[in-house]
């Protein structure tokens, strides 16, 4: 099958989610303030796009082609998502079998490795958004354990066992031990996160924002220990992060698009009511300091800006056109389009699409040539995999 057709995704009503920014991109009214987290576009068990192959009729995807290697997403973070490590494919594949041979249904909650794939994953930011990323370095991450009363006595874990040690500590404290830590620190910055104008490059902030969420029966979750031991970052509107397999994340709010591997493969780390299974997750977490790597980038002759990972399951890149823009690629695999801002017509001489609000995604079968016309100052994303 070749050509340009209208790419149906599926919206996801997490409860982190914002209630405006993807219903006005997909151009639905949402009087109930039902909250809309992540528009999907692909091929996943729970949640398939449809191609709109036109007469009023959507056909699912697989029904065009078996599989896609990755999925293709929207987020609107309103509250923090849990904390998360993902494994490697030959981590994968093991711990997948294991789970099988445990007989562990798929659909149970304490499954912990729904498939054989590993999960990298690359968000470009929508909007200023704010996340955690890998642990911070030693220097930052002595300073702020010194700096911090309640979290002095982290030090000497640190000194003592390196970071390994220190994550293991906090993971396996027992619960009374987390709350006599916390509380003290919780209620002397309980109204920080209320304030407008608050410094969200603050760990403080996110901490009191976590606690008013996820600390419930009297019992404080152990993951705010990781706001201050993860690197706090911020990314402006067209920057991305790649999350590599093993290195603990935490998305804390902003709009976004991620890309990512095919798979269902999440251990947490914290910030959630979800299984945490402490041994798998120190089996597979990277506890090595990290310097985040800040993705702007790489422009080629067509104005196109390719965001560069080191996977070749998928690659994401953006076309930014002015009004009257015109641009053009030759599609290597099945590759989806998503419009963020604007209007423009995607053809291929022998078919047109109009991507704009209400209709902002369309999916793209090799075999010819696509031109992307701007009607009006316009984003495009492009998603594809590396042949």
């Amino acid at each position: 099958m070749a050509g340009i057709y209208p790419l149906k995704g599926v919206v996801k009503h997490y409860d982190w989610g914002g209630t405006s920014f993807i219903p006005s991109l997909l151009k639905q009214v949402n009087d109930t303030k039902m909250p809309y987290a992540e528009y999907w576009m692909g091929i996943h068990p729970l949640g398939e796009a449809g191609v709109d192959t036109g007469g009023n009729l959507t056909t699912p995807l697989t029904a065009i082609i078996k599989d896609l290697p990755y999925l293709f997403k929207v987020l609107d973070v309103k509250d923090m998502l849990s904390i998360q490590v993902h494994p490697s494919k030959a981590a994968a594949e093991i711990e997948f079998a294991r789970e099988n041979e445990a007989g562990i249904p798929l659909d149970s909650p304490y499954r912990l490795y729904k498939d054989e794939n590993h999960k990298p994953e690359l968000m470009v930011a929508l909007s200023d958004f704010w996340l955690l990323h890998g642990f911070k370095p030693m220097e930052q991450l002595v300073d702020i354990l010194s700096n911090t009363v309640e979290l002095n006595e982290l030090l000497p874990v640190l000194k003592e066992s390196g970071y390994p040690g220190l994550y293991k500590h906090i993971m396996e404290m027992p619960q009374q031990e987390v709350n006599k830590i916390l509380q003290p620190l919780i209620d002397k910055l309980y109204d920080e996160y209320k304030k407008e104008g608050s410094d969200k490059m603050n760990e403080g902030y996110w901490v009191s924002k976590a606690a008013a969420s996820f600390c419930k029966d009297g019992n404080i979750d152990r993951g705010i220990f990781s706001i201050y031991l993860f690197n706090l970052i911020h990314l402006k509107k067209g920057e991305g992060l790649f999350q590599s397999a093993g290195v603990p994340h935490a998305y804390l709010q902003g709009h976004n698009v991620e890309i990512m591997a095919n798979s269902d493969n999440v251990l947490r780390g914290g910030l959630t009511t979800k299984v945490i299974d402490i041994n798998e997750l120190m089996k597979h977490i990277k506890c090595e300091p990290t310097i985040p790597e800040i993705i702007t980038g790489e422009v080629n002759e067509e104005g196109e800006k390719i965001y560069k990972t080191p996977v070749k399951d998928f690659q994401l890149s953006v076309f930014e056109l002015q009004k009257g823009d015109v641009v053009s690629f030759d599609p290597v695999a099945t590759e989806i389009l998503l419009l963020t801002e604007g209007v423009v017509e995607v053809d291929d001489e022998d078919t047109v699409v109009k991507l704009e609000d209400g209709n902002p995604s369309a999916v793209v079968f090799p075999g010819a040539s696509v031109f992307i016309a701007a009607a009006a100052k316009s984003v495009v994303f492009r998603a594809t995999s590396i042949k």
